[in-house]
């Protein structure tokens, strides 16, 4: 008999045997890359964009160190002190702190797929792409959107929030205090009191200012703060920073329907992350090395003090707008007190095409500047001083390297 079934298996192949396939049932059907035979060469550059920027020497360091668990007491003592880190430089006592696996707009997505609800009459300042993004996953969520729409460049006043309040009666406003695609730097003092006044909570997006300008979330009335890892923190990108007042949570924490994704549910998060009385339980594999990094860059930031890296953005953002204005180019945000001083707009020079600027100086001089953003597409260079970047000697690296794009470029003088 054992014979017999011996000899029946085989006749029938590996598939009646059992279901399993042997490694050779099949042919390989795409064989190995020659390109990863070679070894990774990455180019030496000097970021001077809106970020990512270049990474801290100790935060380069951390990226090399070695993998642990990441439900290890000690990756749990690591998740402790970033959220000490977010709490210092958010200054923010939210018990409701954590970090997002992923980038500032992941951190957008979990603010907005948490807080709104279907039929939620949600309030968005559009003076930029990040407006148009919050807009679009408010969208998405079902939320009753209003957007106020203006052009880049442009802020908003205390008493065009409130008429918009008034008008809409939003659970919830999106403003973005550093906005990236257009330079501008929105002023926050009294918009979270004015919220409140209508029951509405205060939505700030801080991922181009957080470490670069003034913010103080708990003194300021924000209910939800978030940023990213990626700019002043010169951290790499795919780490996010947030921040629930007891207001926000409580708004989440009283939905009466699920969040859209469980993966950015924050009522599971903040258990993973230690900020409930509950022990924690698993809720998905953070990335480890990301963490370590983040980790550094607000240690760094707690050791320089938040009072000194405002200074030092200050500072060297001057300095290059006198650069800028010393090689005749114009700055697109004419407040002075509107500039975002981590990242600078200027508005293209009459003749030129803003690719043919970019592109000179990265291949000349492998820095890195990009062009507009969204509704700034194609009417502004942007130049980023972040963190570590935010240097005299920078400034003097890219002004020159302008300067030069700006004789060899082509103009169209007509």
């Amino acid at each position: 008999m054992l014979r017999a079934l011996t000899s029946a298996r085989a006749a029938l192949g590996p598939r009646a045997a059992g279901g399993v396939r042997t490694m050779a049932s099949h042919q390989l059907l795409v064989g190995p890359p020659e390109v990863l035979r070679k070894p990774l060469c990455v180019p030496r550059r000097l970021l001077l964009g809106p970020g990512p920027c270049n990474l801290a020497p100790r935060v380069l360091a951390a990226g090399g160190l070695q993998m642990i668990g990441h439900m290890h007491k000690e990756m749990y003592q690591i998740m402790d002190e970033i959220k000490q880190g977010i709490q210092y430089v958010f200054q923010t006592r939210n018990p409701l702190t954590l970090a997002i696996s992923g980038s500032g707009h992941g951190a957008l997505e979990a603010a907005l797929v948490n807080v709104l609800e279907p039929g939620d009459s949600f309030l968005v300042g559009v003076n930029g792409i990040w407006g148009q993004r919050a807009a679009e996953i408010g969208e998405r969520v079902g939320a009753r959107v209003h957007p106020m729409v203006k052009d880049p460049g442009s802020h908003y006043t205390l008493q065009e929030v409130e008429k918009a309040l008034a008008q809409h009666k939003p659970v919830l406003l999106f403003l973005t205090q550093g906005e990236s695609s257009s330079g501008v730097l929105q002023p926050l003092d009294g918009y979270g009191e004015l919220c409140h006044r209508y029951k509405c909570l205060l939505l700030v997006d801080s991922v181009a200012s957080l470490g670069g300008v003034p913010l103080h979330m708990d003194q300021q009335g924000i209910d939800i703060l978030y940023s990213g890892a990626q700019k002043v923190l010169n951290s790499p990108p795919g780490t996010a920073l947030i921040s629930f007042s007891d207001k926000a949570k409580n708004k989440i924490y009283a939905r009466k329907t699920k969040p859209f994704s469980f993966y950015l549910d924050i009522k599971c998060l903040a258990n993973f992350w230690g900020c409930d009385s509950e022990p924690r339980t698993y809720h998905h594999t953070t990335p480890v090395i990301s963490l370590y990094s983040l980790r550094e860059s607000l240690a760094l930031l707690v050791e320089q003090g938040l009072e000194s890296s405002w200074r030092q953005h200050r500072e060297a953002t001057t300095y290059l707008h006198e650069r800028l204005q010393g090689l005749g180019l114009q700055l697109f945000v004419k407040d002075p007190a509107l500039r975002l001083p981590t990242v600078t707009t200027i508005a293209v020079p009459a003749g030129y095409d803003w690719r043919d600027i970019v592109s000179y100086v990265m291949d000349h001089f492998s820095i890195e500047i990009t062009g507009g953003l969204g509704p700034s597409l194609g009417k502004v260079l942007r130049i980023g001083l972040l963190g570590c970047n935010a240097t005299r000697e920078n400034v003097d690296r890219v002004a020159e390297a302008l300067q030069e794009a700006l004789q060899r470029c082509p103009r169209n003088k007509l």
